[in-house]
């Protein structure tokens, strides 16, 4: 068990700069936790006691702003780490994650992971790394919910979706997340009738079609256009 829990945690961009040996060490001390649609993996302020890697399912992390909106900060996928920067530095944790469909995480608690981390220093110099690589992703999409017109930044997201999670399905590219109006207006910071409005108006064009069971990009090269509009 250990040893397919290293092989996760070297897939992943938090732990890719380990080495064999400091992965198997962490793995050592993991554990399997599963979370059911609609569940939570940890709340907003709760104290962060293990950190997270997912293995399969995907988990949108969000935040309540002072008005009482929700905004999605980021939707993970297998390979993603979650929590880490919150128990990196023993803080409550920044944000919400919920599971948006059945999700796997390796789970790793906090005092067994910083014993190994006082004992291999290795181990933190490889996650330091990691740790600059996320927290520049997440600089970057807080940039994009905070300014800008709101049709660019649904085009945006829907071609970082396509380049995560997109399929390949004949001329056009499927995107296997049945995201609902609600949680689109989150992930771009605005109001679920504009959220309705610009699908609306995408599906009518042939731009960005819904299916039951996620979106196809009927004209990407037209997204690219309204990215930078």
């Amino acid at each position: 068990m250990a040893a397919a829990t290293a092989e996760i945690l070297r897939s992943t961009a938090l732990f890719r700069r380990l080495s064999p040996e400091d992965c198997e060490r962490v793995a050592e001390v993991a554990r399997i936790a599963t979370y059911p649609r609609g569940t939570l993996v940890f709340a907003e302020d709760e104290p962060s006691n293990d950190f997270y890697v997912v293995i399969s399912g995907r988990v949108k992390v969000y935040k309540m702003t002072p008005a009482g909106k929700d905004v999605i900060l980021e939707i993970f996928g297998a390979g993603d780490p979650l929590g880490a920067v919150a128990v990196y530095e023993g803080s409550p944790f920044p944000a919400s994650a919920m599971a948006l469909e059945p999700v796997t995480c390796v789970a790793i608690p906090r005092g067994a992971f910083f014993e190994l981390l006082e004992r291999y220093p290795s181990i933190v110099r490889g996650l330091l790394l990691g740790l600059t690589h996320r927290l520049v992703e997440l600089t970057a999409r807080l940039a994009e919910l905070t300014g800008g017109r709101v049709e660019p930044r649904f085009a945006r997201l829907f071609l970082k979706m396509a380049t995560d999670v997109g399929q390949i399905r004949g001329e056009h590219t499927f995107i296997p997340m049945p995201l609902s109006r609600q949680e689109l207006a989150d992930m771009t910071g605005t109001t679920i009738e504009t959220a309705i409005r610009i699908m609306s108006r995408w599906s009518k064009q042939d731009i960005v079609r819904t299916d039951k069971d996620g979106f196809t990009l009927v004209n990407r090269e037209e997204l690219v256009t309204l990215s930078h509009s």
